[in-house]
């Protein structure tokens, strides 16, 4: 290693895998590079598992909104333990577990382009054996979690929790609206429950349906079956509407038909894009319209530490070894399952 810096476990070269914005899943490659050295305030991470998160597949497919570095390691989901830090470093150990911060200097507050540094992004993921993350872009796994499970929370989990709480507040009794079986719909359902509010889910199959029950969802609605959905939240709300909807289909305006005055609709997005929005219906409803930008890192402390205080554990569909990592992205493209897609380095 240049700069005469000793690892003292024998390692110096690493894998991982690197893909190119629009360049689809053709571009997945995986590359070999030396283990890079923390600097003064950095510590460097063993990663054990990753997980794959929508974004990946809007990078893959040129629709991402932030800026995408040429050739950048993938994911922005990753878990491992600390196996050494900077001179510098006073808040994180060797041998802490952690996961990486996605918007690595966006700490608490509103959402600016000044904090648009992401990992995945603008800077390398996580989709490699080894990381270098400053101490204040990481932060610890909740006790009871493997790294498995760990690996499924800084993106679509940090999203769930911010749209849940980040806004007017989710109080117990409260009515949420889950739409579909996607990872943000399933941390939204497992959160909404843990905080004390009734779940009202959409899913695509009765198959589906019968999962989200399971995951503790009050009542839930086959979209397939029932294409007003939004009528039928109505009748199971008495005829208010729910105080919460995340929104990830981008069905906007049955969001708004759904939603109780005053309440409020997380627009987390649409691989598909976003039907355009009655102004009409946005107005006459008093609903407040939230785009989400996944969350902060004071979002992703609250939110395991109520992942802990529970002892809530995610839903994982599949999990892949780090070798088989373009079949994991080939079987999420497919769309199946229901869970998280993860990416084991120790399986």
């Amino acid at each position: 290693m240049g700069g005469g810096w000793a690892h003292g476990w024998g390692v110096e070269t690493m894998k991982s895998y690197h893909i190119q914005y629009g360049g689809g899943l053709e571009s997945l490659r995986l590359r070999e590079h030396p283990v890079p050295a923390p600097g003064p305030t950095e510590v460097l991470v063993r990663i054990w598992a990753n997980s794959l998160s929508s974004r990946e597949l809007n990078i893959l497919r040129g629709r991402y909104p932030l800026p995408v570095a040429d050739d950048i390691i993938a994911a922005s989901d990753g878990a491992g333990e600390v196996v050494a830090v900077g001179a510098e470093v006073d808040r994180v150990q060797v041998g802490d577990r952690v996961m990486g911060v996605v918007f690595q200097r966006w700490f608490d507050g509103r959402f600016d382009l000044a904090h648009a540094d992401q990992l995945g992004g603008s800077l390398d993921g996580l989709l490699t054996e080894y990381a270098v993350l400053d101490q204040d872009g990481v932060v610890p796994i909740p006790g009871q979690l493997t790294y498995e499970e760990a690996a499924t929370l800084p993106c679509v989990a940090v999203t769930a929790w911010n749209a849940l709480v980040g806004g007017q507040g989710l109080a117990p009794g409260e009515h949420v609206l889950t739409l579909g079986s996607g990872g943000v719909s399933l941390f939204a359902l497992q959160f909404a429950k843990l905080l004390g509010a009734r779940v009202i889910a959409t899913a695509g199959s009765d198959e589906k349906a019968a999962r989200l029950t399971e995951l503790g969802a009050d009542a839930v609605i086959n979209h397939n079956l029932t294409p007003d959905w939004a009528k039928q939240v109505r009748e199971l709300t008495d005829g208010r509407g729910v105080d919460h909807v995340v929104d990830v289909a981008g069905s906007l305006n049955e969001s708004l038909r759904a939603t109780a005055t005053g309440g409020e609709v997380a627009f987390v997005g649409s691989l598909g894009g976003a039907d355009p929005i009655d102004a009409r219906l946005l107005f006459t409803s008093s609903v407040t319209l939230r785009p989400i930008a996944l969350g902060h890192k004071a979002h992703f402390q609250s939110m395991n530490e109520a992942i802990a205080a529970a002892d809530l554990r995610p839903v994982i569909d599949r999990v892949f070894p780090f070798d088989e990592t373009p079949a994991a992205f080939r079987y999420y493209l497919d769309g199946g399952g229901f869970g998280k897609i993860v990416i084991s380095h120790a399986a």
